[in-house]
């Protein structure tokens, strides 16, 4: 029996992959106001990000225990082997409530072949993980020779990113008020990046143009014969500068395999719109 491929919607992978992957999609919640939305079920990224422009702030939670506990049941009662690939313990608590329900379950359930990792990985980062990890699920590659790729995946994904304003980090505690207001007057945006699954700033530069710029640099001084390998590209509702990201990427090291699209709601939320992210390998397995 092939291995599931479980995983979150901070992954941002497009529907489409999903599907022909046959990956297992668990959503984490958005709260607007007084109402719940399931991110990718309930509410999309375009209307999220609209309503972010108007004033709404939103707010996230992990994915409800109650879900991991359908999920696991379905897939412990088939006796089917699993891998549900999280996002970063250091960014949500998702992590650490499949592994109680897995606890659980297991009392129930003893053979359920269920592993858990931790991908320390984000957005479309986290996405090239699960693609990768689906891929060879789909060939019928054994549990352990995926677990070990997931692995080396994790390990090597680089993630940049830069923000068109500071007042969504502001919200979600990344930076100071009076961080996210100076930097909105003097039109100063932040290069950062995710490390050992922890958001960390990494520079300050003035001008959309000019950071866009200097984190194509950043991924030429850090990428691994980009040319060779898909890099991944999410955007907070702007197709338009994910493009230009990407043609200027195309210029510099060749690369032709992109996978491009909008970062979801449920980190979409603490970046807001304008986001641009770039994601890819600092090298491959077996070198």
């Amino acid at each position: 029996m092939r291995v599931k491929i479980i995983a979150d919607s901070a992954c941002d992978l497009p529907q489409d992959i999903i599907e022909s992957l046959h990956i297992d999609f668990l959503p984490l919640v958005v709260q607007i106001d007084e109402q719940q939305y399931y991110d990718g079920e309930t509410i999309q990224p375009k209307e999220l990000y609209q309503m972010m422009r108007e004033g709404t702030v939103a707010k996230t939670s992990q994915v409800p225990p109650s879900r991991f506990e359908e999920t696991y049941i379905k897939y412990a009662e088939s006796k089917q082997p699993c891998i549900y690939i999280a996002f970063s313990s250091e960014l949500s608590g998702t992590y650490q409530t499949s592994t109680l329900v897995k606890t659980d379950i297991i009392e129930k359930y003893p053979d359920f072949d269920l592993t858990i990792i931790d991908s320390k990985c984000a957005s479309l980062g986290y996405g090239l993980v699960v693609k990768k990890a689906a891929e060879l699920a789909e060939i019928g590659k054994s549990k352990e020779e995926i677990i070990e790729m997931v692995t080396f995946y994790c390990k090597h994904m680089e993630h940049l990113f830069t923000v068109d304003s500071l007042e969504y980090l502001y919200r979600g505690g990344r930076v100071s008020k009076t961080s996210a207001f100076v930097g909105g007057l003097l039109n100063i945006k932040p290069i950062l990046n995710v490390e050992d699954g922890k958001l960390i700033p990494l520079e300050k530069l003035k001008g959309r143009k000019k950071v866009l710029k200097r984190i194509v640099k950043l991924l030429k001084e850090r990428g691994y014969k980009l040319d060779k390998q898909c890099i991944a590209i999410s955007h907070g509702d702007d197709l338009e500068t994910a493009q230009y990201v990407r043609d200027l990427i195309k210029e510099e090291t060749g690369c032709n395999d992109f996978l491009i699209h909008t970062i979801g709601c449920s980190i979409g939320a603490h970046t807001g719109p304008g986001t641009i992210s770039i994601f890819f390998l600092n090298q491959f397995p077996s070198e």
